[in-house]
């Protein structure tokens, strides 16, 4: 009976699978932010946008950008926080894969204040034009470390004012820090899996 509950009295129940709590295409600011959506999804302008993700090697991706930024990286003194709501804007709010954020910084539910670094990882459902604005908008936010991790080719890249450029040197890093991920590391645990 794999996959039925079996109560204390012998009673069987199917099980009951989560439901999928979309929002609806337009809502206020207040509405999307008083209100838990399943999956979770941006704001922008007055509009929810679904994020990608949520596959085998976007998942895989994710955690281990979380296990190489843990807090066994003392100096480091960092957080490593999936799917952080962030304000970006007065009408955006943002939902990157991953924000990196110091231990000190102060504890808000919603962002309103650029993390270290934001990470996205790239899903075969994401559209160029799309990420883009979203790496153009933490720009604007004033996140001075954005990466983009394609875990399909097994290429990073860095979004400055300049744009999208391939990580050349072998190697994310928050610049003045210790802070670093190794992309030959990261993608061999990658293949691990």
């Amino acid at each position: 009976m794999a996959g039925w509950l079996v109560w204390p009295d012998n009673q069987i129940m199917k099980p009951q699978l989560a439901e999928d709590d979309r929002p609806p295409e337009f809502l206020s600011l207040e509405e999307y932010l008083s209100t838990v959506w399943r999956p979770d999804c941006e704001f922008v302008d007055g509009r929810s946008e679904e994020r990608n993700g949520f596959d085998f090697n976007h998942s895989r991706t994710v955690t281990t950008l979380i296990v190489t930024l843990a807090d066994k990286h003392e100096p480091w003194r960092v957080m490593a926080l999936p799917s952080l709501r962030m304000r970006v804007a007065p009408t955006r709010v943002r939902v990157p894969d991953l924000c990196v954020i110091e231990r000190e910084s102060p504890r808000e539910q919603v962002l309103t204040h650029p993390p270290l670094a934001v990470i996205e990882v790239l899903s075969e459902d994401d559209r160029l034009s799309l990420t883009m604005e979203k790496l153009a908008d933490y720009l604007r936010f004033g996140v001075g470390n954005i990466w983009i991790v394609d875990p399909e080719s097994r290429i990073a890249y860095r979004y400055t004012s300049a744009g999208l450029e391939k990580v050349q040197t072998g190697e994310l890093a928050v610049s003045g820090t210790p802070i670093r991920v190794v992309l030959s590391e990261m993608f061999a645990e990658l293949d691990r899996a």
